[in-house]
């Protein structure tokens, strides 16, 4: 039986730990549980315990999720790649988007998102290790990206967020998350303000909060094995 609630407090205490040893606060960094192919039920052990974010990255299991479990009081990130035939679904019931990475995509985003709810939070997603067929706008072009997207009436701009190549050891993992750091501040150097770096996940989230991370993306550690 896989115990929600006991693996939330132990990852909420290797993050503080990680944060801490990088000396920055723990309340810096924010745990978004990722909760694609979960079921309804874990997902609601989880808000029991304290958990208001959640990720999904498949437009219409979110969707389902987010309709059945009605809950304002829960925060919902869409982390997936987002096809622009999808994009009227996640304007109308997500809370966050993370994979921004073309125009086109932000600007259907921004017409189709009703006007009753708060801008759509979104992150810019930049393919930091410039990998063939890995989503992700590139490094030389995320300010153009980013100038563009601030424009838009709907939205509003938090921050970075990318998907390295894996890697094994610490240094070699703090590599792709420090260039993402390093275009943060080229952003906010630019007078394009963000407070959020979306980056690391359950291998390799310790590497991002010594390199500045505000949200850990963490999945089958809280919840075990996807269905």
């Amino acid at each position: 039986m896989i115990r929600v609630t006991e693996n939330l407090r132990k990852i909420r205490d290797l993050l503080a730990k990680a944060a801490v040893d990088a000396g920055r606060s723990p309340d810096a960094v924010q745990l978004l549980a990722v909760s694609k192919k979960q079921p309804v039920s874990s997902i609601l052990e989880a808000a029991a315990a304290g958990q208001r974010d959640f990720g999904e990255n498949q437009v219409a299991e979110g969707v389902e999720k987010i309709k059945s479990i009605a809950n304002d009081e829960l925060v919902w990130h869409f982390i997936g790649h987002l096809q622009t035939n999808k994009t009227r679904a996640v304007a109308e019931h997500f809370d966050w988007v993370h994979s921004i990475d073309r125009l086109k995509t932000a600007r259907r985003l921004s017409d189709q998102r009703p006007a009753n709810l708060p801008e759509l939070n979104v992150c810019v997603q930049v393919d930091v290790d410039n990998e063939p067929g890995k989503s992700g706008v590139a490094i030389d072009a995320t300010l153009d990206l980013a100038r563009e997207v601030l424009e838009l009436p709907r939205l509003r701009l938090r921050g970075l967020m990318c998907l390295p190549a894996i890697r094994d050891d610490f240094e070699g993992q703090r590599e792709p998350f420090c260039r993402l750091r390093r275009l943060a501040d080229q952003l906010r150097a630019n007078g394009i303000s963000t407070d959020t770096l979306s980056i690391g996940m359950s291998a390799d989230f310790r590497a991002a909060i010594f390199e500045g991370s505000t949200m850990v993306r963490v999945g089958t550690a809280i919840f075990g094995t996807r269905v």
